[in-house]
């Protein structure tokens, strides 16, 4: 690859617009999950993420595309880079993906004790929750150590274009 561009932070919010493909992908059997709103939240961040490598790279025909994906977003891997290939395969470009996960790292504002997420057990439910809405994640956990539900996301909230090389 040629050109470089890095960073730049996705809106895990955005409309999606190819409803076909999405209905395609579900008919398919490819989803992994029953409800098509786990599929279409993908298909979203995929939309976006393609949208800024059409503007940082509007004449390429292949791409790589380095993205990090916060553990509380609870992406699907499999689904977002299925997604991303299908969209830039539609316009006509050749699309390598890398998806780079980042653990959450949670800190107590009373006790300045710090945790890992993926050291707390919780219910499919509670996942599916904090995976649609991160900011909740308040309302089903709390410090290990002093049980304050008072704590900041250190790390690991988001959906990040790390970078966008292309020919």
């Amino acid at each position: 690859m040629t050109t470089q561009f890095r960073g730049r932070y996705v809106d895990s919010v955005v409309p999606v617009t190819t409803t076909a493909s999405v209905r395609s992908f579900k008919m398919r059997g490819d989803a992994k999950y029953s409800g098509v709103a786990r599929v279409v939240h993908e298909w979203a961040l995929a939309e976006a993420i393609a949208d800024y490598v059409f503007k940082t790279a509007p004449s390429a025909k292949r791409v790589r595309v380095t993205v990090r994906l916060g553990e509380l977003q609870a992406v699907d891997e499999g689904i977002l880079e299925f997604a991303l290939r299908e969209i830039m395969k539609s316009e006509g470009i050749e699309c390598e993906v890398v998806l780079k996960r980042e653990d959450c790292v949670l800190k107590c504002r009373k006790c300045g004790y710090e945790w890992l997420l993926k050291e707390v057990e919780f219910g499919e439910e509670v996942r599916e929750a904090i995976h649609f809405v991160p900011e909740v994640v308040h309302s089903y956990l709390k410090c290990p150590k002093c049980g304050s539900r008072d704590f900041e996301v250190i790390k690991g909230r988001g959906v990040w274009v790390e970078e966008v090389s292309w020919e």
